[in-house]
This record gives C-alpha cells, sequence and structure tokens, in this order.
C-alpha cells in the first residue's frame, strides 16, 4: 500500500506539480491535505499551461482520484470558478472528491484577513488575504463552518450567527468597517450546497480503503516547511501543518501507513511574502534568477524574494519531513553563470551554525555562507539522463545532494512535465 507524501522543502513555489506529473497514471489517489487557495501550482502539459490553487494537481491526470483533505479550509466560490475553467477546456473533474470535515472560508474571514493585514502596518506578515488564517483560527477556536454544515440549513445559520456576533464587533468598533449579515452568509453558502453534495463523502474511509487495496495514494502538501505553522519561519508562516506529518491529521490515514516522503527543492531559493531569507538577493544575480526562472506568485502574481540554494534549509526539511528523496527543480534556469554560490552555513555574530539556529532572532541575523561551483552554458533542457548533463551541472547536483540530507532522485531541466532527468524512480525500492 504505497502512500507518498510530495513537500515543499523550501518557502513553497519549489514545483511540486512536477513530481506528480512524473507519477502520472501510476497513482490512484492524489489528496491534498492542507491549505487552501493561497497558494498556487503551474503545471505544463504539452503547450497547455494549468494554474492551480485550491485544487490537487492530480486532477489534471486522467484516471486518478483527486481528494480535497479534512485539512483543507476551503472556499467554494474558488472551488467552482477553478472547476468550470477546468471543464471549459475539456478536462474531466467528476471523479473529485471533498471532505465533509473539511472548514469552509466565508466571506466574512477575507474581510477579516484584509483589514487585519493592513492594521498590522509595517508588522503586516504578507498573506493572500484569501482568509485562510481567520478560517484556521475559527477552526481551533471551535466556532468554524464545516462543509458537512451546508446540508443542514439550522445548524448553518447557528454557526454563522455566532460566529458573527464577535466578528461584526471587531469590523465595526475596531476596523470601523461595515457589520456583515449572517442572512447573505447563509444565503451565498446554501447556493452551493446541492452543486457540492455530490463531491463530499468521508474521505478518510475512502482513503484507507484505497490504501487496503493497495493503491497508490499520493498526499500533496500546500505551501512549503519553512512555511508549516509549527516548524516554518514563525510568525512568517502559513496557517497550517505543511509538512510530512500534516499528511496524517489532514487527511484522517495512520502515520504508518506513509511509505515514502519527496521533498521539493529548487536548484536555487525563492519566497514570497515576509520573513527571513538568508540567502536573498538584491542585485543583478536575484533578478537574473527572477528573470531566467519566470518568478512571480501564481496565487498573488506577486515578484518572488530569490537567493541561492541554502542547504541548511534542506537538511532541515530533510530531517522534520524524513525524507527519503529529494526532486531537484529548475536547474535549467541556473545555465549561463559562470559560478553557482551554495549556502553551506551561517554566521551569527561570528558564531559558524551548520543547521538552522533554533533562535528566531540569530536565523534573522544569520548571514550566508557560501561554498562557489562552477557554471555551464550549455542547453540542458533535452538532457534525459544524468550523463546528458555537463559535467559541471552534474558536479553541481551531487555537491548539493551531499549537504542536502537526502539523495536527489530526479532532476528538473525544463518547464515540461517530461523534461526531467529520473535517477531513481519514485515509486520503486518498495
Amino acid at each position: 500500500m504505497p502512500a507518498i507524501v510530495i513537500i515543499g522543502a523550501q518557502w513553497g513555489d519549489e514545483g511540486k506539480g512536477k513530481a506528480t506529473d512524473l507519477l502520472g497514471s501510476r497513482i490512484d489517489y492524489v489528496v491534498k491535505f492542507n491549505g487552501g487557495n493561497n497558494a498556487g501550482h503551474t503545471v505544463v502539459i504539452g503547450n497547455q499551461k494549468y494554474a492551480l490553487h485550491l485544487l490537487p494537481s492530480g486532477i489534471l491526470t486522467p484516471g486518478v482520484t483527486p481528494v480535497i483533505g479534512n485539512g483543507v479550509v476551503v472556499d467554494i466560490e474558488v472551488l467552482f470558478d477553478e472547476l468550470d475553467a477546468l471543464i471549459a477546456r475539456g478536462v474531466d473533474v467528476s471523479k473529485l472528491r471533498v471532505s465533509a470535515n473539511a472548514h469552509l472560508i466565508t466571506h466574512y474571514h477575507r474581510t477579516l484577513d484584509k483589514v487585519t493585514e493592513r492594521f498590522l502596518g509595517s508588522r503586516s506578515i504578507g498573506t493572500t488575504g484569501r482568509g485562510i488564517g481567520p478560517a484556521y483560527a475559527d477552526k481551533i477556536n471551535r466556532v468554524g463552518l464545516r462543509v458537512q454544515d451546508l446540508f443542514d440549513e439550522n445548524i448553518l445559520r447557528q454557526k454563522v450567527e455566532a460566529a458573527l456576533d464577535q466578528k461584526n464587533h471587531l469590523l465595526v468598533k475596531i476596523y470601523n468597517r461595515r457589520a456583515i449579515s449572517a442572512d447573505e452568509v447563509v444565503e451565498t453558502l446554501l447556493s452551493y450546497a446541492e452543486r457540492l453534495r455530490p463531491m463530499v463523502a468521508d474521505t478518510a474511509l475512502e482513503l484507507h480503503h484505497a490504501l487496503e487495496a493497495g493503491k497508490n495514494v499520493l498526499f500533496e502538501a500546500g505551501q512549503a516547511t519553512m512555511l508549516d505553522v509549527d516548524h516554518g519561519t514563525y510568525p512568517f508562516v502559513t496557517s497550517s501543518s505543511a509538512t510530512a506529518g500534516g499528511a496524517s491529521t489532514g487527511s484522517g490515514i495512520g502515520p504508518g501507513q506513509i511509505s515514502r516522503v519527496v521533498g521539493i527543492v529548487k536548484a536555487y531559493t525563492t519566497r514570497v511574502g515576509a520573513g527571513p531569507f538568508p540567502t536573498e538577493l538584491f542585485d543583478a544575480s536575484g533578478e537574473f534568477l527572477r528573470s531566467q526562472g519566470f518568478e512571480f506568485g501564481t496565487t498573488t502574481g506577486r515578484p518572488r524574494r530569490c537567493g541561492w540554494y541554502d542547504a541548511p534549509i534542506a537538511r532541515y526539511s530533510a530531517r522534520i519531513n524524513g525524507v527519503t528523496d529529494f526532486v531537484l527543480t529548475k536547474l535549467d534556469v541556473l545555465t549561463g553563470l559562470e559560478t553557482i554560490p551554495v549556502c553551506v552555513a551561517y554566521e551569527v555574530d561570528g558564531v559558524r551554525f551548520d543547521e538552522m539556529p533554533v533562535s528566531q532572532s540569530d536565523f534573522h541575523h544569520a548571514k550566508p555562507i557560501y561554498e562557489e561551483f562552477p557554471g555551464w552554458s550549455d542547453d540542458i533542457t533535452g538532457a534525459r539522463s544524468f550523463d546528458d548533463l555537463p559535467v559541471a551541472a552534474q558536479n553541481y547536483v551531487l555537491a548539493i545532494e551531499k549537504i542536502s540530507g537526502s539523495r536527489i532522485s530526479v532532476i528538473g531541466v525544463g518547464p515540461g512535465r517530461d523534461e526531467v532527468v529520473v535517477r531513481h524512480d519514485l515509486l520503486g525500492d518498495w
């Protein structure tokens, strides 16, 4: 019963869809287990580009059952917009399953997200304003709405009224905004109920049966390790568990059922939003990575902050997640550089740290210690075996593999789903 978890091993946008595409028809289920529509991934199929935000990337693979797990927060309007866009392009979305226990994002969550972020001013976190944090806060505060509540109007109305009883005081008295009508919220949510009903299921039970039957199940994390609410660069993090452990809590399967953990890393590093970023570049090198890698957010369109590869981050992610394999993406972006720096450790006030400092203050002030590796100029997008790569590219991969905490099994050499070099089968060696 191979259950494989795919996680971002940096600050997100590493290209997790590449690994999902590579596994393709050998996967029976793809499960999104955390986050919402605050992150996105771009999947390129032939000359077609698909930008997904809430849906699992497996929805684009024929025969795969895509699942939105209980750990996800769902904006139903966004869900149906994405589904309608895919249907218009001829994609079959009929197999989508949505957990009855997943929590809902409402109009008041989005409103609170935006006004709170503006209220924080220079102390803002850099959220997307999609209502993710407030929805998770309601979940933890036990005043959240779940998908199953849509099918009982009385319960739905009671929960909405209870939630707005406090939130309207905040909006009116603290943020100087108008109160939100419970009737409007309930009416909007109920308008989606009948279309959503056929998709809703006890997905934890369905996944259990699938694994018992020997099906291949892929668990796909939103965001990434360094944005995890427990293990990331708090408070500049998301509001959910984006690490491999979140696959269990966010889907309802036992941790012992997980067979392999695949961490996705770029050949360099990017970040969106505020927070520490030791290898961030503010010069022509940073602009080179941004332009060559087209580093703009799938969800927000914001330019991504760019920096060199950070090996301590990769080692940290390998340890926190139990990474068995790395997928290294966007190696082609580095083509044309004479030398390529790699961060191998940090310096904080004259002290060397080979691992991530435990102190937030130390990490905020960490300066990268670099080793430089020769670059290459040959186009590598046509490479399909490791030996096809220029020697300098091979040496770069082997060097960062040695210091990153796990083997590099797949290398992305271009944006297309088939532009990869496979060193080890991600579903092999069971």
